[in-house]
């Protein structure tokens, strides 16, 4: 069977940016119009007060100073708190298409192929625009790709789920060439007006194109393994979904938005992550030692610290742990591979890392890759 490289990725990024100032002060505002709309209420101790929150909170409790999102005159509005994205036509690409569409073009230019010869595209993200037509095939069509396409949700561990798939399908001879694409619009489905967790996303879009090893013309990775894990937790969670309207919950809900449990999350899933990584590499025969980079899930900086030591057995040197989420926050799936593309040209032939991603689900996928 051929063995499967990534050949190429691509990440776009959006023009705007949302600081941590910006965001707290936007944030503030808002909670003093709740808590004046309410203040009898909050009076009477039949709710509490809105309190603030700050740029030392923020950073402090993640990491995160700032972050990219599609528009941010929406969600620094006050009396809105979410994006405004303007209604398309049917004969419109979808916005998740249109920057799935960036960040493959780059991916396939770094790859030195061109659409028409992908004829594999996994839509890989926490959040797909809309039920069907699944988003995969419209991005198939922009791109010219042939073969086949089809949408994929496994939460911030989208991307590793669907590089396992990709290569598979590659090592079985059914594809010759993949694009696994992830379009995290996260600030649709994020809920900016709570304190505990207003600060955490961001938008981008990133790209992965795998091939044969025979097949590739330039600098690439091998991909010498990979392994997925999920085991089902609610503390993590979006309630929205096409029966809403059967429940008469169309109303503004807040656990039709982003939610979770931060303090069980954060209890539950790093074992989790840690023991998967350990027991990923010990079947491949890896030890720290051997490990160049990881390449891991964005969401919080003191988790990736956590994880970090646990892998290489001691507090990883910045260059062996690589975080972006000081500029671009959480964007959910695409954070792990932001890292590996910003942060693997500079590795030789021989020098080994793992990608690894994890959340909702609970979920986790790990790749060990090679520099070829």
């Amino acid at each position: 069977m051929p063995n499967a490289a990534i050949t190429g990725t691509g990440v776009f990024t959006p023009s705007e940016i949302i600081t941590n100032a910006e965001l707290v002060t936007a944030y503030n505002a808002y909670a003093d119009l709740w808590n004046a709309e309410h203040a009898d209420d909050i009076a009477a101790e039949k709710t509490a007060a809105k309190p603030h929150s700050s740029e030392d909170f923020i950073v402090a409790a993640s990491g995160i100073e700032r972050r990219y999102v599609i528009d941010k005159t929406g969600v620094l509005d006050p009396t809105r708190m979410y994006p405004h994205f303007r209604a398309r036509s049917d004969d419109e690409p979808s916005l998740m298409a249109e920057i799935a569409q960036d960040a493959i073009t780059k991916a396939l230019a770094q790859a030195g192929i061109t659409g028409t010869d992908v004829d594999l595209v996994i839509c890989a993200a926490s959040n797909i625009e809309r039920a069907y037509p699944a988003v995969a095939v419209e991005i198939q069509q922009l791109i010219g790709a042939g073969g086949f396409a089809f949408d994929m949700n496994v939460a911030c561990s989208s991307a590793t789920f669907g590089i396992q798939l990709a290569a598979d399908m590659i090592k079985a001879g059914s594809v010759r060439a993949a694009v696994v694409v992830n379009p995290e619009i996260t600030s649709g489905h994020h809920e900016w007006r709570d304190r505990d967790c207003h600060f955490i996303f961001g938008d981008v879009c990133t790209a992965t194109v795998l091939q044969p090893e025979d097949a590739a013309s330039g600098a690439h990775f091998k991909v010498l393994s990979t392994r997925c894990a999920t085991e089902f937790s609610n503390n993590i969670r979006n309630n929205a979904g096409f029966l809403r309207r059967t429940r008469d919950q169309m109303e503004d809900r807040r656990d039709m938005q982003f939610m979770q449990n931060g303090r069980r999350v954060f209890k539950e899933v790093l074992p989790m992550v840690s023991q998967h990584m350990a027991d990923h590499m010990a079947d491949e025969g890896l030890t720290a030692d051997d490990l160049k980079r990881l390449w891991l899930h964005q969401a919080n900086k003191t988790m990736n610290s956590y994880i970090g030591k646990k892998v290489m057995g001691r507090d990883p040197e910045p260059d062996e742990q690589p975080n972006i989420l000081q500029d671009y926050a959480n964007t959910s799936s695409a954070g792990s591979i932001i890292a590996f593309s910003k942060y693997s040209d500079d590795l030789v032939p021989g020098d080994k890392g793992i990608i690894c991603s994890f959340g909702a689900g609970y979920s986790v996928g790990s790749v060990v890759v090679e520099r070829a």
